[in-house]
């Protein structure tokens, strides 16, 4: 059985895409397979992953209207054991086709009934916001990662994205867990980044994972490149630590 896990916040710029490129491209390294669902307009994790998001047909729009299945949508890409489905930035419209759908909140958990066991693990690149899109992927995971940059404004808007997870356990997905915080863009020579993990540390305790995502330009290149910082440099910074956090994912679901 697949474990599906969302990677959420509602803020922009901390992360969330780097992390469900490179945790799919470390979890697939390590002979899991994987699927990559892209839940966000922007597109960058399919364009991160060297798909042309222009001649992308059949993508999470066409799998949240149920006009298509997964299986339809599925494009294998150049991480070995890593398959994609792809945005397209007419994903734009779905939150307003949604809302006078019934059930539009479960629209992408029925859809991935089908392939749910079809993989070690289904992660989804939420869209920065908590509209509809990310309450759909709220409700088909198992489990949320929480990327949280370490700068000023790191804990503002925690707050808001743990009542909307609250309120999905208690409305829509009782089972929801958060897998846990994650802490990215750590700069270990800024007295800021050191304060930030030691105040999301005090307050979260064993909620935080133990691997930190540090700064690095390679980190920063690689989507350019339309490649996962294990292709693009396997001997980086930002490879061992998404490396490091696969293998904390890991463990946290084989005990």
């Amino acid at each position: 059985m697949g474990k599906i896990i969302a990677i959420a916040n509602q803020k922009g710029g901390v992360g969330k895409t780097t992390t469900s490129v490179n945790l799919a491209a470390s979890l697939g390294v390590l002979e899991k397979k994987v699927l990559l669902i892209d839940a966000d307009p922007q597109a960058n994790a399919s364009s991160g992953l060297g798909i042309d998001v222009e001649s992308v047909e059949i993508g999470t729009y066409q799998i949240l209207e149920h006009s298509n299945t997964p299986e339809e949508a599925i494009i294998e890409c150049s991480s070995p054991n890593v398959s994609v489905i792809p945005a397209h930035i007419d994903l734009v419209a779905i939150e307003i086709e949604l809302v006078d759908k019934e059930n539009r909140e479960y629209m992408l958990k029925t859809a991935l009934e089908s392939v749910k066991d079809k993989y070690d693990y289904i992660l989804i690149d939420c869209a920065p916001s908590l509209g509809l899109l990310t309450l759909n992927a709220l409700t088909a995971a198992d489990s949320v990662v929480i990327p949280i940059q370490c700068e000023y404004f790191a804990l503002e808007g925690l707050g808001k994205l743990l009542n909307t997870i609250k309120s999905v356990q208690k409305i829509h997905n009782p089972d929801l867990d958060i897998e846990g915080l994650l802490l990215t863009m750590y700069d270990s020579r800024l007295r800021l980044s050191n304060q930030v993990v030691e105040e999301v540390q005090k307050h979260f305790h064993d909620m935080v994972f133990e691997t930190v995502i540090q700064r690095n330009v390679k980190l920063s290149e690689a989507p350019s490149f339309g490649e996962s910082i294990i292709n693009y440099d396997a001997t980086s910074k930002g490879a061992t630590n998404y490396i490091n956090l696969a293998e904390e994912i890991i463990k946290k679901n084989t005990k």
